[in-house]
Parts: structure tokens; sequence; C-alpha cells
């Protein structure tokens, strides 16, 4: 299943009509807990939140949230998944349509910044959630998206677009400037994608053009 089916899964509306009544139930139950636990997170944040501030909020039964989550640690973890769901079409869209790999970082970048900004649940969770978030960086679909940049600058590599750089190291460095530079730009009164997509470029460009043989 594509990455963009799975996020029109998650949208209850979208999807009642396609679906059996089990089926949208078990769906609204899903995400019934998982909105419920963005504004919890958001309000009290990760470390003081606890499954009984999550499913007072939802107003569901203990045991139905237990049918969906073992704890606290695996909505959060689930959300994360949800967003990077939400990013990896747009960062997959930007790298078909760039011509260089210069291009694809100045796009994807401001992509980033641009949902980042746009998303204030993301952005509430982060401000209040900033250890968590550095700590659970191995869900399935942030590793998958992590292994994905890291397959493009590779393929970039062998067609000779790139110097032989450790492509591991490129890639952690490329995620690592968008999220310390996006956590920034989030706690400013003003977000501006488009300056902090030209600043991560420019870092990214310039430190691995110095890497090349002389």
């Amino acid at each position: 299943m594509a990455d963009t089916d799975l996020v029109e899964l998650n949208d209850v509306e979208k999807t009642s009509g396609k679906l059996g009544k089990r089926e949208q139930t078990k769906l609204a139950n899903r995400e019934s807990i998982l909105n419920a636990a963005r504004e919890v997170f958001a309000e009290l944040g990760y470390g003081e939140t606890t499954v009984r501030d999550i499913i007072r909020k939802t107003g569901l039964a203990s045991g139905t949230f237990y049918n969906y989550f073992k704890s606290k640690e695996e909505v959060f973890e689930a959300l994360m998944d949800e967003g990077m769901m939400r990013i990896r079409p747009r960062i997959r869209a930007e790298r078909i349509r760039s011509r260089t790999f210069d291009e694809f970082i100045r796009n994807a970048y401001h992509a980033y910044f641009e949902y980042l900004a746009a998303d204030m649940e993301t952005f509430h969770i982060m401000r209040r959630n900033p250890n968590a978030l550095r700590v659970r960086m191995d869900t399935p679909e942030i590793v998958a998206g992590f292994e994905e940049i890291r397959e493009y600058i590779e393929e970039d590599i062998r067609n000779g677009i790139l110097p032989a750089v450790d492509s591991e190291f490129l890639m952690a460095a490329v995620v690592g400037i968008a999220m310390e530079i996006g956590d920034r730009m989030l706690a400013r009164a003003k977000p501006d994608p488009e300056q902090a997509a030209a600043f991560a470029t420019t870092l990214v460009i310039q430190g691995y053009k110095a890497l090349q043989p002389k």
C-alpha cells in the first residue's frame, strides 16, 4: 500500500463510505486516541503525560485504548510515523522533479519547513517534547524515510552527480540539519520556511562540495 493511501485511510470522513461498520469504528477509535494524544502531549509534555490522561480525553473505555496501543510510547511513536507518512510523498515528489542533487536538497528542505510551519499540531508537540523526539528515531516510517534519503544520495554517487562521500554521514547531516533548524524555526514568533530552507541548503551544499577530492 502506498504512503498516500495510508494517509487517506487515516481520514475517517473520506473512508467512511468505503469501509464496513466495524472497520469504521476501529478507524474512528484509533483516530480519536491519536487526536487526544496530540492535545495531551502538547499540553502536558511527554514526560508528564499518562495513558489515563489520553483515555480521559478520548472518552473511550480503558480496554478500548489497549486494543490499539500498549503504552503512551506506542501512541507517541504512531504520531511520529503519521507525520513521516505525510512528508515522505512530498520529499519523493521533489526528488522526481529536481534535476540535480543541489536542486533536490533545496526543494526538499523547502517542502519540509513549509509542512512544519503549516502543521500547528506538530509545532506544539515538538515544542513540548524535544527530548522524546530525539530518542524516538527508530519507528518504521522514520527509519524508512531516512533510508530513502540515503538511497537518493547513493544513486547520485553512482551516477557521478555527487563525490564519493560517506552516504550514511551525509544522510545524517541532511536529516539532522532539517530537524534542528526546523525546531528553532518553529520557536520563532513568525516561522519563515524560506529563510530556514535557504540556510539549511547552503550548509549542505557547501559542506559536501568541500569533501570533494582536490
